[in-house]
């Protein structure tokens, strides 16, 4: 039953477009990746990339939020669609590793977290969200609040996956 932390999308141009509760979402993310990291578990960031736009590849805006700082030995996947399954690499490394089990913080809710929480489900990963580690923005239909709690209570929660606090998580490990 191994497993990882996921960092989804934490990049230093959504987070400079201040999504919701963003200095919540680094502090608890920061807390996560320092436990994770404490108890030897794998920490893996993952990008999201664009060959143009905000997060254009290379780019200042594509580096991982320099709050949280990869370490030398951690991986750091690349993507180019809304799963971090698809033609990343992740899922072949994850396998290789016998890694089962993924907790997952990151952005933005609707597209990358929600089409990843359900790919990884479907190849019948384990998922936990941490649901104080999750963010998006507000968009003309819904504030970025409601777009949480609709994914939280009506998708997610004991369908697709578990959620939890980032401070039950840090009692668990």
């Amino acid at each position: 039953m191994a497993q990882a932390l996921i960092v989804i999308d934490i990049q230093e141009g959504l987070v400079n477009e201040n999504p919701y509760d963003a200095k919540n979402l680094i502090a608890n993310t920061k807390a996560l990746i320092k436990n994770f990291r404490d108890q030897n578990i794998e920490v893996i960031f993952i990008r999201h990339s664009e060959d143009e736009g905000l997060l254009a590849t290379g780019s200042d805006n594509w580096q991982v939020y320099h709050e949280l700082k990869p370490q030398e030995n951690e991986k750091i996947f690349n993507k180019y669609y809304n799963s971090i399954f698809k033609n990343s690499g992740l899922k072949e490394y994850l396998d290789s590793k016998s890694i089962t089990n993924l907790t997952f913080v990151g952005m933005q809710v609707e597209f990358c977290i929600d089409t990843s929480v359900k790919v990884g489900f479907e190849y019948g990963y384990k998922i936990t969200i941490v649901e104080d580690a999750i963010s998006t923005f507000d968009n003309i239909h819904l504030s970025a609040n409601q777009i949480l709690s609709f994914y939280k209570e009506k998708i997610w929660r004991n369908r697709f996956a578990q959620l939890r606090t980032t401070k039950e998580i840090l009692a668990i490990n």
